[in-house]
């Protein structure tokens, strides 16, 4: 143990919190449990107890607790909008050998053009929805767009953890340009500045700076470092290659800020934009034939100059699945728009806060009310969606660029003639319509298994990074397996082959042994998991890439215990 760590227990939970109500303001330091639940429990997974969750609403603040924090000897948790699906940024149980403090990134929202907007310097709170409708202004997008934003998801999020997202030319999000605080083995927290902006003073007075957007173009060095992996488009072209296009523990995307999975405390990062695509053209395909999507994945990707916007893939029982028990959430995306979306989450995690008082009210109480609700919502879907899922197995949403909608019409044309499919050129209402819904079914499963509890277990997710020249990309499970199983859902990024896909375990069996049962078919297809949701607290991490955290946290401070890595201090086995 280093010596700064030292006889940190001395220093009491009340002194701490009384010294971080110092820094933040004492209404943002949470320590009640109703108060701190929405952020120790996670999306999905994840629960656990913490001492205090803190709010900072500066990047000094933040600079300062996690200093206090991090050197007093307290676990940190990192949070940004707490959207993840593996449980990382929620706290696993309480079986640490330190007290957990989270800090919540919310209130730390920023975004600073530079470069004429080329790119963006973005804040911890910054979120993808704001990031978009910033860029929006000048004709441009940021690395992803709708999928994960419209459950409010943070830019710096998908950053630490490499997520893929829907763009098939742009890959995971990665930049090697950041500003970050990183724990050295003398135990003291340092402020690291790779942003490649060139700003004086100790490192509250660059904190400050970079949270004013005091960026001096003449301070900005343009050959820095990358921001986006711009080697992407090339590789996913690559239809006969024996391995995944992206998937979380590749080395390759790994770069300080880039894949730290919390490992870090970043405070800003540097990233390229793109410019807008003007009125693509979205064709919804239906098919009863997988051989036949995949043969229309391979041409498109090998045969036209440019790659697609997005194609996104939706089993009929998901659409079913995700046309009644997404249909709410689907109705406020539409309705309102994903700004609100964060809202509406805070508002249900603290009626559930509410209803936990009350032992007659069932634990999904909120849940329960708002699928009683939706019954009442006008249907959503446009019509000629719903014939296509009457027809149809297999769907498939292709969003191309206005150059490219003529060329891929007469491609669909010749494919629809020559297999059982067919295709309609969507409207921009059924377009827009179209992809929201494939994203709706990514809670769908959670909203079944809390209408269901009489008869669901649990839920097993899995997203999956399929061989690039797999053809045989439809999963067929063994019996014993499939008897476990009361509904799968099977959803994802075709062009890219990462497949997201849900099951909802039957009562009475262990949603983990099914979980662990299904992974050994999965290496046998050369498959890789998680594809891009990272291992948060449910996948075991590869050696390389716990080496890789270690090397980022060498006292394990950190977010400890992702990938299934121990949580004790400085990486001492769990045995020990």
């Amino acid at each position: 143990m280093s010596a700064s760590l030292k006889g940190s227990s001395e220093v009491s939970n009340a002194s701490l919190i009384h010294s971080l109500r110092a820094i933040v303001g004492a209404r943002h330091v949470l320590t009640k449990p109703s108060a701190t639940y929405r952020f120790r429990k996670g999306f999905r997974f994840g629960m656990g107890d913490v001492v205090a969750v803190l709010q900072p609403g500066s990047l000094v603040e933040l600079w300062r607790a996690a200093k206090l924090c991090a050197e007093t000897g307290r676990i940190i948790i990192m949070q940004a909008a707490n959207t993840g699906l593996t449980g990382g940024s929620t706290p696993d149980g309480n079986d640490y050998d330190r007290d957990v403090v989270i800090i919540s990134t919310n209130r730390l929202d920023g975004i600073h053009l530079i470069g004429e907007g080329k790119q963006v310097v973005c804040l911890p709170g910054s979120t993808l929805h704001d990031l978009e409708e910033k860029l929006a202004a000048i004709g441009r997008e940021p690395h992803s767009v709708i999928g994960s934003s419209c459950i409010g998801a943070s830019v710096l999020g998908g950053v630490s953890n490499n997520s893929g997202g829907a763009l098939v030319q742009r890959g995971p999000a990665f930049t090697e340009m950041a500003l970050f605080g990183q724990m050295g083995e003398d135990g003291k927290l340092h402020l690291v500045n790779h942003l490649g902006i060139r700003i004086e003073g100790n490192p509250e007075q660059v904190l400050a700076a970079v949270q004013a957007g005091q960026l001096p173009e003449n301070a900005i060095d343009w050959k820095a470092g990358r921001g986006h992996d711009e080697n992407y488009a090339t590789h996913v072209r690559d239809v006969d290659a024996d391995t995944p296009a992206r998937f979380n523990a590749d080395p390759n995307r790994w770069y300080e800020a880039a894949g730290c999975a919390g490992k870090l405390v970043v405070f800003a990062v540097r990233l390229d934009t793109f410019e807008a695509n003007k009125n693509p053209g979205v064709f919804y395909i239906g098919t009863n034939n997988t051989s036949d999507l995949e043969d229309l994945r391979r041409h498109v990707l090998t045969h036209f100059d440019e790659l697609p916007i997005a194609g996104e893939y939706l089993h009929r029982d998901a659409f079913n699945i995700a046309e009644k028990y997404g249909k709410d959430t689907f109705a406020v995306i539409r309705y309102f728009g994903t700004k609100y979306l964060p809202m509406f989450f805070s508002m249900k995690s603290r009626f559930d806060v509410f209803a936990q008082r009350l032992p007659f009210l069932s634990d999904h109480f909120s849940d329960l009310a708002m699928q009683f609700l939706s019954r009442f919502l006008p249907k959503q879907l446009p019509q000629r969606m719903c014939d296509y899922r009457d027809r149809f197995e297999h769907h498939l949403m292709l969003k191309v660029s206005a150059h490219m909608t003529a060329p891929v019409r007469a491609y669909l044309e010749q494919w629809a003639s020559s297999t059982g499919g067919a295709f309609f050129e969507c409207t921009p209402d059924e377009g827009t319509r179209a992809f929201l819904h494939r994203f709706a079914a990514a809670g769908a499963a959670v909203r079944y298994r809390a209408v269901h509890t009489k008869t669901a277990e649990d839920i097993v997710a899995l997203d999956v990074a399929l061989r690039r020249n797999d053809r045989e990309w439809f999963e067929v499970l063994p019996k014993e397996i499939e008897d476990r199983i009361i509904v799968k859902l099977y959803y994802g990024h075709f062009f890219c082959h990462v497949m997201h896909q849900d099951y909802v375990i039957k009562k009475g069996y262990n949603a983990m042994k099914v979980e662990h049962d299904m992974l050994p078919g999965l290496d046998a297809r050369g498959a890789r998991y998680p594809a891009e949701h990272n291992v948060g607290h449910l996948y075991k991490a590869p050696e390389e890439m716990v080496e890789h955290y270690r090397s980022l946290d060498p006292c394990n401070c950190f977010n400890p215990g992702i990938g299934l890595a121990t949580k004790k201090r400085n990486w001492v086995a769990e045995s020990v």
